[in-house]
């Protein structure tokens, strides 16, 4: 429809003019439209990045420390915690492994260093001075005995003793006197030949007392003895060590026909010993020289060397006796203990050498924790060969690095739970 205005002039129709607006106003809504949506992703662009920028440093620094935790295999763990742990960390190095040979042993005293003390005159014990397990030194009194048989040959040499002197006296005088013409020749042979007679008589008197166990040095002392004192025995250890046995007590007859002749038994135990029973198989593996290693009742293992191989089997076990001799300064080796002893039948040298207990097995290959200034860090390796206690090193440790060698089993569970939370 059109419009007229008084003149008579057409104005246009009103509904072209509305339509002729919204064709205007279409295109400024699609411009409004797409600023809207260019301010939201502005706005969503600007949020995400003040979200990143309020993350803290210390949360970024945790992230990549996982991350190089994850990447290296570092497991962190404080020196408190590692002597709580009781982790011991060694250096690798040179070493040797061996070709061993179980066998049961029994621990024996050495029967070069066994000293029984004997009564060598019948009498009474008046004193026994030691105890089983005492020390005793070479020569020390360990008893006394009351010998009526020892008073007898000990007043037996002192008259010998008096009566050679007498007849030394008479012979001299003799002599002087034959030499100055004075006696006759024969007075003088018959006072030479009382002489002779009076020194055998002394000297088998001393022999005697030898005989009863006395010294050249408690025979001549003899006439500054009190007689109170002549029925005393003294009883002297043979050899240093300590009594094993205790074979009399006070007041008992010792010494004569069916009665005890032994007091103490006394050994040196600073060597013992072991007796080693080897199968005839394994028998011609089995050399002097070789070394010999048993674990005593604490832990301890002590080592020691084939001394003995014998040449023949023993009827009632069917096995070879093989002696080995060990040092046993602080006494941990007690003569009758039964223990299994490993002997060492080949030795290889080798330039790297791991305990096993160092070795753990992850993701099927074997690795050792090896020591840094944080804690420790898994390093794979390459093993050769082994004995039962340790690991050739063949790859993967250098000599020096320095590796947890003990319960290191620990390290590989808190290596697993690194795993596990970093996934």
């Amino acid at each position: 429809m059109t419009r007229r205005d008084f003149g008579g002039n057409v104005t246009g129709s009103r509904d072209s003019e509305s339509t002729a607006r919204r064709i205007a106003i279409r295109p400024f809504g699609a411009f409004l439209l797409l600023v809207a949506m260019a301010l939201i992703a502005v706005g969503l662009v600007r949020g995400g990045r003040s979200d990143l920028a309020t993350q803290s440093p210390a949360s970024e620094g945790k992230a990549e420390a996982a991350e190089r935790k994850a990447a290296d295999g570092l497991v962190k763990v404080s020196p408190a915690q590692i002597e709580k742990a009781n982790i011991e960390i060694s250096p690798v190095g040179p070493g040797t492994l061996s070709k061993r040979l179980t066998v049961p042993a029994a621990v024996a005293a050495d029967p070069d260093r066994i000293g029984r003390v004997a009564a060598k005159v019948a009498g009474i014990v008046a004193e026994m001075r030691k105890r089983i397990g005492d020390r005793v030194a070479a020569n020390e009194v360990i008893a006394i005995i009351d010998s009526r048989e020892l008073a007898d040959a000990k007043s037996g040499f002192l008259a010998a003793a008096v009566d050679h002197d007498l007849q030394n006296t008479l012979f001299q005088r003799e002599k002087g006197l034959f030499e100055k013409k004075i006696t006759p020749e024969q007075a003088f042979l018959k006072a030479k030949s009382s002489l002779a007679e009076a020194k055998l008589r002394l000297d088998l008197a001393r022999q005697k007392l030898v005989t009863l166990d006395m010294t050249e040095a408690e025979v001549s002392a003899l006439g500054a003895q009190p007689i109170a004192n002549l029925k005393r025995k003294e009883i002297r250890a043979p050899l240093a060590g300590r009594v094993i046995e205790r074979l009399a007590d006070i007041g008992q007859p010792v010494g004569g026909e069916g009665q005890a002749k032994e007091l103490y038994v006394v050994a040196d135990l600073s060597v013992v010993q072991v007796d080693l029973s080897v199968l005839p198989n394994d028998l011609p593996f089995v050399r002097e020289g070789q070394t010999v290693s048993v674990k005593t009742v604490d832990g301890r293992r002590l080592t020691g060397k084939v001394a003995t191989v014998a040449a023949t089997v023993t009827r009632d076990t069917r096995s070879g006796r093989v002696l080995a001799d060990f040092k046993n300064q602080d006494l941990a080796l007690h003569p009758g203990v039964l223990l299994d002893a490993e002997i060492d039948l080949e030795t290889t040298r080798v330039k790297l050498r791991a305990p096993r207990a160092a070795v753990q097995i992850i993701e099927g290959e074997p690795t050792v924790f090896v020591r840094t200034a944080d804690g420790f860090v898994k390093r794979k390796i390459e093993i050769g060969a082994s004995d039962d206690d340790a690991y050739e090193i063949l790859r993967g440790l250098a000599p020096g690095e320095a590796i947890a060698v003990t319960n290191s089993f620990i390290l590989k569970a808190e290596a697993g739970k690194n795993e596990v939370s970093e996934d």
